[in-house]
């Protein structure tokens, strides 16, 4: 066996399963009395955008923006494009586009909202008080924290003019059906993008105890907006959302399940250990070596040959300077220490949408030789855990993984193999 194809191929399988017409197909609302107007938002929403057009039978327009490079073309919805993870002035930009194009509807007008992650950051929207600066402040003490996506989400909410449900309030009286693919650990939809059509009951009360649960260090003026009253988003029992549904059409759970299937048709058991992990991604590395190596030496929990899938969403507290990388290598880096000598363990770990942080891969491979090839180059894997330099770590010994954007995203995918 290839154990990179096999690997690559289990990759393919997940993202196949989130593709933007297989995940639309089955969920499109009825033609409404009036107008249908399509908003989209994140890095898959160009291509849920022109699968929306090629499946609706019926007249529309709309706007969605998805992040640098990741446009494709639409034939009656505007694609605009902005920066992704920390958000610039293309971003304000597009969200004045999406409010325009949601003036003057009426209640026979229908509003189809394609949700997907990373439209916290490709939608900024400071309030009165705030500039695109603050929120840029925002989005990056937030990255750096370590918090889990639903904390960090909670937060942006209140320092917004668009998240937590007000676009959706800006449609009313219209008509919102929210398709989301969810790339949030327990696919709650009011996470996804910071629920900009899916208000969440949770209050700048609790967002305040988050920033002091997590130790996030936030300018004065944020703050104290957060504080205020006008940070108060609308509540789910608002009448303007009464008539509005909100469909899960892709999740980590679906991608994960069409791998492991995928590996069970080659002949290799699958064991899905959970669609939700949340935590310090070298952490999550450091467990999920743990578990590999107990298989490997003992055949517990699982006997060898076994590929064990895992999905969610981990975090990476910056600790050093100069480094590269995002969680996925992060994490792969922790593992590739962890198994390091332990010869029949291979793994692939990659974010669904194609990119991994804020270069242009989606992940990497490591295997049981990976951590001794890095002592080769003269550095050793903890030394580059300790600046964040997973990236450097795994181009420096031809392990990078690069796909290229894929048109959806459900977020982190992990693919251990061991063999007998």
């Amino acid at each position: 066996m290839d154990h990179r194809n096999f690997l690559t191929g289990l990759f393919e399988a997940a993202v196949a399963a989130a593709d933007p017409r297989v995940a639309l197909a089955g969920a499109l609302p009825e033609k409404p009395k009036g107008r249908t107007v399509v908003v989209g938002l994140g890095k898959g929403a160009a291509q849920l955008a022109a699968a929306f057009e090629d499946l609706w039978d019926g007249p529309l327009t709309g706007v969605v923006v998805t992040r640098y490079g990741y446009a494709t073309p639409c034939r009656s919805v505007s694609v605009l494009e902005a920066a992704h993870p920390v958000p610039d002035a293309a971003g304000l930009e597009a969200t004045q586009a999406l409010f325009a194009a949601v003036e003057g509807l009426t209640e026979d007008d229908l509003v189809v909202a394609l949700v997907c992650g990373g439209g916290s950051a490709l939608l900024p929207a400071p309030p009165a008080g705030l500039t695109l600066e603050d929120e840029q402040a925002l989005n990056r003490a937030l990255l750096a924290s370590g918090a889990p996506i639903g904390v960090m989400n909670a937060i942006r909410k209140h320092a917004s003019d668009i998240k937590g449900g007000r676009l959706a309030a800006a449609c009313a009286p219209a008509r919102v059906v929210s398709l989301v693919v969810s790339d949030v650990p327990g696919d709650d939809p009011a996470q996804v993008a910071s629920g900009p059509t899916v208000p969440d009951a949770v209050d700048a009360d609790a967002a305040l105890r988050m920033i002091a649960a997590w130790n996030i260090s936030l300018p004065a003026n944020i703050l104290a907006h957060i504080r205020s009253e006008a940070s108060r988003a609308p509540h789910p029992s608002d009448a303007c959302f009464a008539r509005n549904e909100v469909r899960v059409v892709a999740s980590a759970r679906l991608s994960l399940e069409a791998a492991a299937r995928k590996a069970e048709a080659e002949g290799i058991p699958a064991a899905i250990l959970s669609d939700s992990i949340e935590g310090e991604a070298r952490d999550v590395g450091f467990v999920h070596a743990a578990v590999a190596r107990e298989i490997a030496a003992r055949g517990r929990p699982f006997a060898a040959p076994v590929v064990l899938l895992s999905g969610g969403e981990t975090t990476v507290t910056l600790r050093g300077k100069g480094g590269r990388g995002g969680r996925n290598t992060e994490f792969l880096l922790a593992f590739a220490h962890g198994i390091d000598g332990v010869a029949t363990v291979q793994a692939l770990a990659a974010d669904t949408d194609g990119i991994d942080g804020s270069e242009d891969n989606a992940g990497a491979f490591a295997d049981g030789g990976t951590a001794a090839a890095l002592r080769a180059t003269g550095e050793d894997a903890m030394t580059r855990l300790g600046r964040n330099d997973a990236w450097g770590a795994f181009d420096a010994v031809g392990a990078i993984f690069a796909p290229g954007p894929t048109g959806t995203n459900v977020n982190d995918f992990r693919a251990v193999l061991i063999t007998a």
